[in-house]
């Protein structure tokens, strides 16, 4: 990723912790001033957002910056184990808001939230729209998967909003118009906002749970590395490729056949140019190992052999 592509990412993720920081202050200053137990529970939901925009944040990775593979795998298990706490944090308080509501409703729900909740409301609503198509457009296209997948945790935060919007907008309406069953609205959907938060935050979990232990990159993404590095002058075949993804970035270690008269200047020359074309093609990678061995199989030597010959020599993992 280039300079001016992670600033412009790196803008995008500010722009979403800055919003769920704003809007989990607003819905929980409001939403206890106004009675609003399903402002609180959105409030709940913005601040389990906000998790996420900063795991988005810690996933870029400016461009030249050493990768360190023993620190790495230390922060990500930080940082996944920091995840399922607050995740599981954001639970206990949305199943507390909802246990509260549940006991309104069982001892009976007497009136509406204050007015100025549903404008609350409905400028979370607002807020978190423009945030999801604004993410989701730099995402694309900056090419960011990390970015691109955290927008849709505001789009989980419009589904609250619309659930929060319901029950203060219905307990409204059945204030205005005299009918006093509709304000049971208000607390029923900080009750399925709070199962919302408990399906996120079991997402949460899994995934954290999933990026602390490493897995072989699929076969069709190292097909297409080895056909990439097949294609550099100098590479007569490609013995060994080792891809693997941990965490939010993937790691490859591969062993190349070269010429064996050629100096070892000239080879790891080549190497470096094998190293370039994986980093440059494959904006996902965040290190490339390079083994360089004489290719010891007779002349003529050609650059970009034929892959179905050499099946047995090319080894995924």
């Amino acid at each position: 990723m280039s300079d001016e592509r992670f600033q412009k990412a790196e803008v995008a993720a500010w722009i979403g912790i800055g919003g769920n920081i704003g809007l989990t202050v607003l819905k929980g200053v409001v939403g206890v001033m106004a009675g609003s137990r399903s402002l609180l529970a959105d409030a709940v939901h913005s601040a389990s957002d906000t998790a996420g925009s900063f795991a988005s944040l810690r996933s870029l990775k400016a461009p030249g910056t050493p990768v360190d593979h023993g620190r790495s795998y230390g922060r990500d298990k930080a940082e996944s184990i920091a995840a399922i706490l607050i995740a599981v944090i954001m639970t206990i308080i949305s199943v507390e808001i909802s246990m509260n509501a549940v006991k309104d409703m069982v001892s009976g729900v007497h009136n509406a939230p204050e007015s100025y909740a549903l404008i609350a409301v409905i400028a979370s609503l607002v807020c978190k729209e423009v945030m999801f198509r604004y993410n989701y457009w730099v995402g694309k296209k900056l090419g960011s998967r990390d970015l691109v997948t955290g927008t849709w945790e505001h789009r989980s935060g419009v589904y609250s909003s619309i659930m929060a919007l319901a029950g203060v907008g219905g307990a409204l309406i059945g204030e205005k118009m005299g009918w006093g069953f509709m304000y049971y609205l208000d607390p029923a959907a900080a009750v399925a906002v709070t199962l919302l938060i408990v399906k996120n935050s079991y997402g949460v979990i899994t995934d954290a749970l999933q990026k602390t232990m490493d897995r072989a990159l699929h076969q069709e993404d190292a097909r297409d590395m080895i056909d990439a590095v097949q294609g550099v002058k100098g590479v007569i075949s490609v013995e060994d490729l080792r891809a693997r993804e941990h965490g939010h970035y993937v790691i490859v270690e591969l062993r190349i056949s070269v010429n064996p008269r050629i100096s070892v200047l000239e080879g790891n020359d080549i190497a470096r140019s094998v190293k370039y074309q994986l980093m440059k093609k494959f904006i996902h990678l965040s290190d490339v190992t390079i083994h360089v061995f004489p290719y010891d199989s007779g002349y003529p030597y050609k650059n970009g052999i034929d892959a179905a010959a050499n099946d047995s020599e090319q080894m995924l993992h």
